[in-house]
């Protein structure tokens, strides 16, 4: 092996000559100062002719070639793993190193040409090495990966998100639950968090699977490891994303599903996404770097090529719930996409950091706005909702029009994710102001209802009745805000505005009402001069029951929902009309000609009057009779 070495340096030196001399002369300088330099580089040997050191070159290098074809040969052809006996692993790797050595040695005299035909054999012989080892590489991850399995397919109702199941309960079934009266349910094992790594081979493997990668690498194939290591990898990525429970839809087929099937798609890929992100490809990313250690660039694009597809197929289904339908309906499962996504930004960040998933990360940043695109979108849907609204009948009695419940528990249960929400809408703007953006959207929605409800009341007649509906409507929308997060956004001045609406709206029905029907009883000085005063007397009283009688009957269906407002109402009505009655009947009491009974000139007295308002407002047929006949 020495004397093999020796003529090695000595035909790298006339390379260097040959190369480096541009005539015989310079040619014949450089090999002197090589002979002055070293002993071995006597000038007897450097003189020799160039044709017989490329000759006594090419015969070691030949002999070189030889030995390693003997080595290399009986392995590539072999029938049975290589990587099942370690021995000849070992003996293997060593003759390819060995390979690779004398290639990288020659090939500063590749220019040779009998030099450059070895080199050429060297290559063919490395490309058969690395076709048997990229196949060893293939067997070593399809068979470590055998004995991993992530999790069962998981039945109706349980989470998969929270759920991974132990290996060792596996059945010949796949572990699927219902199989049959033979098959037991496994027991699944709950996760308190997602700070786990998956040892998704054995050790001893990834081992091996370094000793090929740093070869495949070393000898230009780097990319061929990875695409072997990235399509095993993937296949078993995707296995287990299925396994999670997700469909692997395109954004076409998502679009044409039925919004109850799209929420179960939801609710299994906000789990999935979680498992995923926080567990599956953290767990590929530590196993990738453990392959391709010291070979960074070969461990960020096998990890990109692993996890992209997977990737694409999650932000697809994110995307398609963005660009879905804008329908009100669809905003609390959309912002549990926005949120799971948000979390999980954190994640991407940290396993994508590297330039190959760049484009990854990317998009996931771009997805995750576009569902805030799609929450303002639904708000600006509702909106348009309160505007169309039609005002085509009266609401029976008064009473709470749809539009207000809905409205109400829907912006009340939005309200729930006031922070996401507030999230959403602060992205929405560049310039900040004293009040929140979310603030002022709800401000607006309610600022359109309000106005909508305005004009459905001017459709009854009865601006009594008109007064009741915007009394009962107001009532309610104030009572939601108080006892939600709404009443935080809108905050106490809105409540204290509102409010005051509700008792203006409380004075307009009585004016409207009632006190047209006091006003009868009031002193006329006109009437008393122009009539005897017990005949005028007679004539209001009769003329009072008459309006009384009809206000409870037409009222009598009316309803007041609000337990509170109802009674208030009822009490103010009678302080009122009460008062104007008594102070009537007194006045009556005192006029000569009503003799001694007066009282068989009176239908109701005055706990009567106050009996009979007392039944109001049930939206029933109370007070539509009694007093004394």
């Amino acid at each position: 092996m020495a004397e093999h070495g020796e003529e090695k340096l000595l035909a790298v030196a006339r390379h260097i000559a040959k190369t480096l001399g541009h005539n015989d002369s310079t040619a014949d300088d450089i090999l002197q100062i090589f002979s002055n330099f070293d002993g071995r580089f006597s000038r007897d040997k450097l003189s020799e002719k160039m044709g017989d050191g490329d000759s006594r070159s090419c015969a070691a290098l030949e002999h070189s070639l030889k030995s390693l074809d003997r080595q290399i040969s009986q392995y590539v052809a072999a029938d049975q793993p290589i990587w099942a006996d370690a021995a000849d692993a070992e003996a293997f790797l060593y003759a390819v190193d060995e390979l690779i050595a004398t290639l990288r040695e020659w090939n500063p005299m590749s220019g040779e040409k009998s030099v450059a035909a070895c080199l050429d054999r060297a290559e063919d012989l490395l490309q058969q090495a690395m076709f048997r080892v990229e196949d060893e590489f293939r067997s070593l991850m399809e068979r470590g990966g055998e004995s991993f399995e992530l999790s069962r397919p998981f039945g109706a109702g349980e989470s998969a998100g929270k759920y991974l199941y132990d290996s060792e309960d596996e059945d010949d079934d796949g572990g699927m639950i219902g199989c049959g009266d033979d098959h037991e349910i496994p027991v699944a094992h709950p996760l308190s968090d997602f700070d786990i790594l998956i040892e998704a081979l054995p050790s001893v493997t990834i081992n091996d699977l370094h000793d090929i990668a740093k070869r495949m690498v070393a000898a230009g194939f780097g990319k061929e490891c990875s695409h072997v290591y990235s399509s095993c990898r993937r296949e078993f990525l995707e296995e287990s994303i299925s396994r999670l429970g997700l469909q692997k839809l395109s954004i076409e087929e998502i679009q044409k599903m039925a919004w109850c099937d799209i929420e179960d798609q939801i609710e299994r890929w906000t789990k999935a996404a979680t498992v995923v992100l926080r567990i599956l490809f953290p767990s590929e990313r530590r196993l990738c770097d453990r392959v391709f250690f010291g070979f960074s660039s070969a461990a960020n694009l096998s990890f990109m090529e692993v996890c992209r597809g997977s990737t694409i197929q999650l932000l697809n289904f994110a995307d398609a719930i963005a660009i879905g339908s804008r329908s009100p309906e669809r905003l609390f499962k959309v912002l549990d996409v926005f949120e799971t996504l948000r979390d999980l930004m954190p994640e991407f960040e940290s396993v994508f950091s590297d330039p190959y998933c760049l484009m990854l990360r990317n998009e996931a940043i771009t997805i995750w706005r576009r569902l805030g695109e799609a929450v303002r979108g639904i708000f600006m849907e509702l909106e348009n909702l309160i505007r169309r609204d039609p005002a085509k009948s009266e609401v029976p009695g008064g009473g709470l029009h749809p539009i207000t419940r809905y409205v109400m528990n829907y912006l009340r249960a939005a309200c729930r994710s006031r922070q996401t929400l507030e999230q959403v809408f602060n992205e929405s703007i560049d310039d900040r102001t004293s009040s929140s953006p979310l603030s002022v959207q709800m401000a607006w929605i309610m600022e359109l209802l309000e106005s909508n409800l305005e004009v459905k009341s001017r459709i009854y007649r009865d601006p009594a009745l008109s007064s009741v509906f915007m009394m009962n409507n107001a009532k309610y929308i104030v009572s939601k805000v108080k006892d939600s997060e709404l009443g935080l956004l809108l905050g106490d001045d809105w409540i204290r505005k509102h409010s005051a609406k509700i008792r203006q709206y409380q004075v307009n029905y009585q004016r409207s009402s009632w006190n047209r029907v006091s006003a009868v009883l009031k002193a006329d000085n006109t009437s008393l001069a122009q009539n005897p005063p017990l005949t005028a007397m007679r004539e209001k009283l009769k003329s009072f029951n008459m309006h009384f009688d009809d206000t409870c009957r037409t009222q009598s269906t009316w309803l007041i929902f609000d337990e509170q407002l109802r009674e208030e109402l009822r009490i103010s009505v009678t302080e009122n009309l009460s008062q104007v009655y008594r102070n009537f009947l007194g006045r009556l009491q005192n006029v000569p000609e009503a003799g001694k009974h007066p009282e068989k000139l009176i239908k109701y007295t005055v706990e009567e009057i106050g009996a009979r308002i007392q039944d109001l407002f049930q939206g029933g047929g109370g007070g539509g009779g009694g007093g004394r006949k």
